[in-house]
């Protein structure tokens, strides 16, 4: 299955990232060469890198790894293929405008039986994760029709989809409009074969209790850069294991849960 990571933090911080480290931690022997990409939210843009070769041999990875940008918000995916070829249109994370931000998503699992898009939105590709994308956002539209919605809002489309999804195969997802992170856990391969929940594993940290969020000594995955002595500093993980020996909480079975600025609002 594809792998998943998601950060929001209250301050712009650099992530270094691992595509291959997150590979291993996924799936044993790590062959997930599908493709990978990377979204760097910078207040209502974002800047959105995919290649659809592997994460291992790829000069840009190897690039934002030495210079990573700064950023608040950043969803990662790397690709397991289970529905559509092989190429670009079909690699994670998608994004698409609505509302006057830049909206991007990345799903996690193999959704059999989906209705079509048929709104305003559309997929490019043929995966079963870009057509939820599209579903998702169709429902959200006439609430970013005046600006920002309430989170409240937001959550009550989302959580209505993602009922929808879990009844067609897993449906692990991540998805940010730029103001919050919001991610849904349900189920995944397990190391003994097992298709079971967790889905997802979710990390909360804040840097005036401890300046390690995750170092490179703790996780071959991803620095988290906390060096320019900010204070009140909080961040929150989303990945689809465990990433280091820290206390991630495993989101239930059709959790949903939203961060703004590295704090969980709300999980449910």
């Amino acid at each position: 299955m594809c792998e998943i990571f998601a950060m929001s933090s209250r301050h712009p911080t650099a992530v270094t990232l691992s595509m291959g480290a997150l590979a291993r931690h996924g799936r044993p022997g790590g062959h997930l060469d599908d493709g990978w990409g990377v979204a760097f939210h910078d207040g209502a843009d974002a800047s959105l890198l995919r290649e659809p070769g592997a994460a291992g041999d790829s000069p840009l990875l190897r690039l934002l790894a030495d210079r990573p940008p700064r950023a608040a918000l950043v969803l990662a995916h790397i690709r397991h293929a289970t529905q559509g070829t092989r190429g670009l249109r079909n690699t994670q994370p998608f994004a698409r405008e609505l509302g006057g931000r830049m909206h991007v998503f990345a799903h996690n699992g193999n959704l059999l039986g989906q209705p079509p898009a048929r709104g305003r939105f559309r997929p490019v590709g043929e995966t079963d994760s870009e057509t939820a994308f599209c579903r998702l956002l169709d429902r959200l539209a006439p609430l970013w029709a005046g600006g920002v919605p309430p989170l409240a809002d937001r959550l009550g489309a989302l959580a209505g989809l993602a009922a929808e999804l879990r009844a067609l195969g897993p449906a692990n997802f991540v998805y940010t409009d730029g103001d919050a992170l919001f991610a849904h856990g349900d189920r995944r391969i397990q190391p003994d074969g097992r298709v079971a929940p967790p889905g997802l594993m979710l990390l909360e940290r804040a840097c005036d209790m401890d300046p390690e969020v995750l170092s490179p000594a703790s996780s071959d995955l991803a620095g988290i850069d906390l060096a320019q002595g900010i204070s009140g500093q909080h961040v929150a993980l989303v990945a689809s294991v465990a990433l280091s020996a820290e206390p991630w909480r495993a989101l239930r079975q059709g959790e949903m849960v939203a961060i703004r600025g590295g704090v969980v609002e709300h999980a449910g």
